[in-house]
């Protein structure tokens, strides 16, 4: 079986952290190029974490740096879930330097040295860097096989009542990206919620050996709060299920359907408006992700990340 050609978008991040972990331990991913943008706690700590994340790994896949902003506005940091860290408070040694560069320009050499159709391209923090990427030249899609985005929900929001973090933080960017032609594989709050994390869950997975990305990413689920939304029982792991459907789309169910996100101003702007029913009698524009065999799931990560260093 061939690796396929990846590049990860990312906000380290708790989850980031750990979705990274999964790719680079899955050797159905050949991860060529991991890009940063600001998100979940500002560009600085961000790519301090994904330098750090990739260096724990001993893989050479060069980090590079992007936007430190939306298209439109700063981007809003979520400390509360990640501390002021973005890591819950786990300390990793320190990574490697940032390749020089800006994400962008990182995308679009890495999709143009790239056969058609060939390379699979995950976002998991605000859709930023790809945005920027593809409207500056939109020829490149067509070296992408498939666009996997953790964003929206077809239910309510979890940074407002409305919408999702990331597709909050720039809804204009993901508006390009839904727009593309690609038909983009959505993780959503919906489909993440079933990805979750209890401390019986903790203790059972702390059972199995692995290297220090394992003890890494087992310190970083013990660190994160429980959800208000989920009566405090656990909290969901988003941003490994887009990482885990690049892997094995068997673990999920989907559907094809339409959506459009919610650009004005006020409560609904970031509000992904998906419609699995064909109410608005649009034609399918993702592939939407609906269930989850949540114990292969955990099962794939605890196998993956183990076998890092």
């Amino acid at each position: 079986m061939s690796s396929k050609p990846t590049i990860i978008d990312c906000d380290p991040g708790t989850d980031d952290a750990i979705a990274l972990w999964l790719a680079l331990g899955a050797p159905e991913l050949d991860l060529r190029l991991v890009t940063v943008a600001g998100g979940n706690v500002g560009l600085a700590g961000t790519t301090a974490n994904a330098r750090a994340v990739v260096g724990l790994s001993g893989r050479k896949v060069p980090v590079v740096a992007g936007a430190e902003r939306s298209l439109l506005a700063p981007f809003r940091a979520e400390t509360a879930v990640h501390g002021e860290d973005g890591l819950g408070g786990v300390v990793l040694p320190e990574g490697p330097p940032l390749t020089p560069g800006t994400a962008a320009d990182a995308i679009r050499a890495e999709l143009r040295a790239a056969a058609p159709r060939s390379v699979t391209v995950i976002g998991l923090g605000p859709a930023t860097n790809l945005a920027l990427a593809f409207t500056t030249e939109p020829a490149l899609v067509d070296r992408v096989t498939e666009l996997v985005l953790m964003t929206g929900a077809w239910s309510e929001g979890n940074i407002t009542p409305a919408a999702e973090f990331n597709a909050w933080n720039d809804p204009e960017a993901l508006h390009i990206l839904l727009n593309l032609g690609l038909k983009p594989v959505l993780a959503t709050l919906d489909l993440t919620a079933q990805a979750f994390v209890t401390p019986d869950l903790v203790a059972r997975l702390s059972q199995a050996a692995g290297g220090a990305c394992w003890k890494a990413a087992l310190d970083i689920l013990r660190a994160l709060p429980s959800s208000k939304r989920f009566g405090h029982r656990g909290f969901p792991l988003h941003d490994p299920c887009a990482v885990a459907w690049a892997i094995d789309s068997d673990l999920f169910g989907s559907r094809d359907a339409f959506c459009q996100v919610e650009l004005a101003p006020g409560p609904s702007r970031g509000r992904t408006v998906i419609d699995r029913w064909e109410r608005l009698g649009q034609p399918p524009n993702i592939r939407l992700m609906e269930t989850l065999d949540a114990a292969a799931f955990f099962a794939l990560l605890e196998e993956r990340i183990s076998r890092l260093p």
